[in-house]
């Protein structure tokens, strides 16, 4: 299934805060960015971590299941977005059997996905 035209969330985000992590270990490795992908699939980075997404959507959220390294060390979780009235996305972020986060992010107005 590919994404609802009216999805609001497709586009690649610039992740600005977090609730478990400072503004200097998101952006370790780069840029913190969440891209929420057309075809069922993203990606994220933050910190060391980078992992792929597999998507499901809805007009102002996805949900999405995921999957990647983190420091070397094969990672996995869960987790969903949702469009907020000013513009942001709330990202829950959990990891398998670990930590949840809550990170927020603005649209990269320099994508151009």
């Amino acid at each position: 299934m590919s994404a609802p035209a009216d999805c609001q969330l497709i586009g690649r985000w610039r992740i600005v805060e977090a609730d478990l992590w400072d503004r200097g270990y998101l952006d370790l490795c780069g840029p913190a960015t969440i891209t929420i992908g057309t075809d069922n699939n993203g990606e994220i980075a933050f910190g060391a971590l980078q992992a792929g997404l597999d998507l499901s959507y809805s007009p102002s959220m996805v949900f999405f299941t995921w999957g990647g390294c983190d420091e070397m060390d094969e990672v996995s979780g869960d987790g969903s977005a949702e469009l907020l009235d000013d513009g942001l996305i709330e990202i829950t972020f959990a990891y398998h059997n670990g930590d949840e986060a809550i990170l927020k992010a603005k649209r990269d107005t320099s994508s151009t996905c």
